[in-house]
């Protein structure tokens, strides 16, 4: 006991300044800024094909657009863009086995398929769906977006579906500048809508993108030059849009530049935590092959542009875009690339490191091919983050 008062009693200048420091530590670590691109790393390990003509519980496979994944029963869920045409309008669910660290033909297999039924609970009639997006949410339900078709003045939406039934639960709003009107000159482009759809892991923010400029906000992609689309984000606890961001593609020299078919866009996001930071896919097509390339994102200090319902009307140089890095063209991988529409992250490694999909969108064409492609990310720990920045001699290995 008197060893216990003597010890008590010796560093009392330590006990007063232990708080102090603690608190020092404490506003470091909330002060210390989330890096801008926290990705590191990404290394290919693997791909899986099925072949056009493939077929599950009577429905085509194919058109798959986007993908998401459910952590908690270890399946993927795979939108196809089929218009109601083939078959009904579905999502598929799969299962990845990624064990050994790789992704083969035989790692990946289909499990069920899912009609999606309107507020009628009937299937969707023909053409009057195009779902391209599809997000998780922790309510055994999926949000899915289609890009409508603006030659039918069939407007584009994002609704949510239970996942057991299929049955669509509800809408959320979309805003008027995005909707196409009879004069042509308002709203989304055909086919180039909202093809993305990603929800935060709070589970607070929904967010889509156009995949092209609207028409109000410049011209879409061409050879040699961008488009500037527009990245929505809605509360899911209002189920209101909040906000928007600018988003330039880039410009794409096509092979060779001899042929007349170009293609060019942003297909796809996904949010890699819920400070901003997302992946994104930039997919072109120049009729003799894909270009294909992923980025990080992130909208720390991008310009809210909600309130502006033409781009064309402001100086877009005074607006802040969000700010991108390339983390990987696709080109550089030995694989012959097919048309990577999707992307999600997946099952995590034995070392907590996030693996991340690509699929392919075949357009149920003979001559394309379901590509899926699986990467290991590298995500730096937080820990590590922190020490840079108090030490800024601290660098990497």
């Amino acid at each position: 006991m008197q060893f216990i008062r003597k010890f008590l009693k010796f560093p009392r200048i330590i006990w007063f300044f232990i708080p102090i420091l603690i608190i020092g530590v404490f506003f470091i670590f909330i002060n210390v800024p989330a890096p801008t691109f926290p990705i590191t790393g990404i290394d290919f390990i693997g791909s899986a094909t099925f072949p056009t003509g493939s077929s599950f519980q009577k429905t085509p496979m194919g058109g798959f657009s986007g993908m998401t994944y459910d952590a908690k029963k270890q399946l993927y869920y795979i939108i196809s863009d089929d218009r109601s045409e083939k078959a009904a309008a579905r999502f598929y669910t799969l299962k990845f086995d990624l064990n050994n660290g790789t992704l083969t033909d035989g790692s990946v297999v289909p499990v069920g398929v899912t009609t999606l039924l309107n507020e009628s609970n009937q299937p969707f009639p023909a053409g009057s769906i195009d779902p391209e997006g599809i997000a998780l949410t922790n309510k055994d339900t999926v949000y899915i977006s289609s890009e409508g078709d603006t030659r039918k003045q069939i407007k584009p939406f994002i609704k949510q579906f239970s996942i057991s039934s299929g049955k669509e639960l509800t809408t959320l709003p979309i805003s008027n500048k995005f909707l196409p009107d009879k004069s042509g000159k308002q709203g989304i482009r055909n086919n180039l809508a909202f093809e993305s759809l990603t929800i935060t892991p709070n589970e607070k923010s929904l967010f889509t993108a156009t995949e092209n400029a609207l028409l109000q906000d410049g011209s879409e992609a061409q050879p040699k030059i961008g488009s500037h689309c527009r990245i929505l984000q809605y509360n899911l606890l209002t189920q209101q849009l909040e906000k928007e961001f600018l988003y330039q593609t880039e410009s794409v020299t096509p092979f060779l530049n001899i042929s007349p078919r170009f293609s060019s866009g942003l297909t796809d996001l996904v949010a890699l935590d819920n400070q901003g930071h997302f992946l994104s896919i930039e997919r072109t097509f120049t009729g003799l092959g894909f270009s294909v390339a992923l980025f990080q994102i992130s909208l720390k200090g991008a310009d809210n542009i909600h309130n502006i319902n033409s781009l064309l009307a402001v100086d877009i140089n005074k607006i802040k875009p969000i700010q991108k890095k390339l983390l990987l063209d696709l080109r550089q991988l030995d694989v012959a690339l097919d048309n990577i529409e999707g992307l999600t992250l997946g099952s995590k490694f034995p070392d907590g490191q996030p693996s991340l999909i690509l699929v392919s969108d075949n357009n149920f064409n003979t001559l394309q091919r379901t590509q899926i492609l699986a990467f290991k990310l590298k995500i730096e720990p937080p820990l590590m983050r922190f020490f840079r920045r108090l030490i800024p001699s601290f660098n990497r290995s």
